[in-house]
């Protein structure tokens, strides 16, 4: 039996989704045969570290969401029916989705950020897509949700039956992201930036408003303000839906000296920036898991972050949480993981043992499993 696996919609293994397949490609297992990849051209290579005896079916040249839609629509069905899938998985289903398919198919579903919140802040999925998404969703044969929150938004979005989901969140890579020795240097160096210490950290795309960069900012002020204290706040993350919005709001902040934006900040050293820095606060008013919450906890820095979407249920009793949209309660929290060492020490210890109880072993485990036992067979 063959097995497909669309990259489509995964960027070249760079992004959250990306990082989800990868992981998941390291840990497969090596008993099943048959399986390949197919994709962007341009993806061709971006998964042989990890994926090496697994063949690449190159497929559009055009790069554009609206390509990559009508591809799915109009050209998987005979694709995947001349390749002789007996199952295909769509790591990105939140994205990318065929109408219809010759054989079962599997997609998992990492938020539902296209279709909840006020229209402006609602992720853009393109005219094609967004008229065939919610039918496409229930015809996928099993779809696997990375939260119990994200189960809930298919249900209640697009009604598909709860007995069609499997929750399975995602893992993290303790072997990367782990606490480091805190030494006395005021800059530490990571490629290929200085970071001057202390520093607030908050690790997202620069998306206005659904990452609400812009409340931070304004909570950072006040922090400020009743601390006198030395922190920077750094924004790692690349520019996205209205990202000069975030910039000008920062341009205006009384300590516009004290931000300072990275753009994209490569993966390999997130654990490093994680690591150096005092807190992570995480303001987005939604997430269909948190991933950037699980990293920070794992490499031992307390954490604040909204009380919206998943990641009350990822952080659970771990973290200090906050209303996102008042820039006074942020502002308490960060002021109490600044002044207060005993809530300070609790909150890392309980986001160091909370993040051990996540494994990217256990989420390709069960993914394999919902894979095999759609295409009627087992591991």
């Amino acid at each position: 039996m063959k097995i497909g696996i669309d990259t489509f919609a995964c960027d070249g293994g760079k992004s959250g989704v990306g990082v989800y397949l990868t992981q998941l490609l390291r840990r497969m297992p090596r008993s099943l045969a048959g399986m390949e990849l197919f994709g962007w051209e341009f993806d061709k290579y971006a998964y042989t570290d990890v994926a090496e005896d697994l063949e690449f079916i190159s497929q559009s040249f055009k790069t554009s969401r609206t390509a990559s839609s009508l591809w799915h629509i109009f050209k998987y069905p005979d694709f995947a029916k001349s390749r002789n899938y007996g199952v295909t998985f769509f790591p990105a289903a939140h994205r990318v989705l065929p109408y219809h398919s010759p054989c079962p198919t599997v997609g998992t579903v990492h938020d539902m950020a296209a279709y909840r919140g006020p229209w402006r802040s609602r992720e853009h999925l393109g005219a094609v897509l967004r008229l065939v998404f919610p039918d496409s969703l229930r015809n996928l044969d099993r779809i696997i949700a990375v939260s119990e929150w994200v189960k809930q938004e298919l249900v209640e979005v697009a009604q598909v039956k709860a007995s069609r989901i499997e929750v399975i969140p995602n893992g993290i890579d303790l072997s990367a992201f782990y606490p480091r020795p805190r030494n006395e240097e005021s800059v530490i160096l990571i490629q290929p930036f200085s970071f001057r210490r202390p520093y607030i950290l908050y690790v997202s795309r620069i998306d206005y408003p659904v990452k609400n960069h812009i409340k931070l900012i304004e909570a950072f002020a006040i922090f400020k303000e009743r601390t006198k204290y030395p922190h920077r706040l750094v924004l790692a993350g690349s520019d996205s839906k209205h990202a000069d919005k975030v910039k000008k709001a920062a341009a205006r902040s009384k300590y516009k000296n004290d931000i300072f934006f990275t753009g994209h900040f490569p993966l390999k050293n997130l654990p490093e920036l994680y690591a150096g820095s005092e807190m992570v606060v995480f303001p987005s008013k939604y997430e269909g898991f948190g991933m950037g919450v699980l990293e920070a906890m794992a490499c031992g820095v307390p954490v604040a972050c909204a009380r919206s979407a998943s990641l009350p249920e990822t952080a659970e009793h771990a973290a200090l949480y906050f209303d996102p949209n008042s820039a006074e309660d942020m502002a308490d929290r960060m002021v109490t993981l600044a002044t207060n060492r005993e809530v300070y020490k609790e909150c890392r210890q309980r986001g160091l043992e909370r993040a051990q109880l996540f494994s990217w072993e256990r989420c390709a485990e069960q993914t394999f499993k919902v894979i095999m036992e759609t295409a009627g067979k087992t591991i």
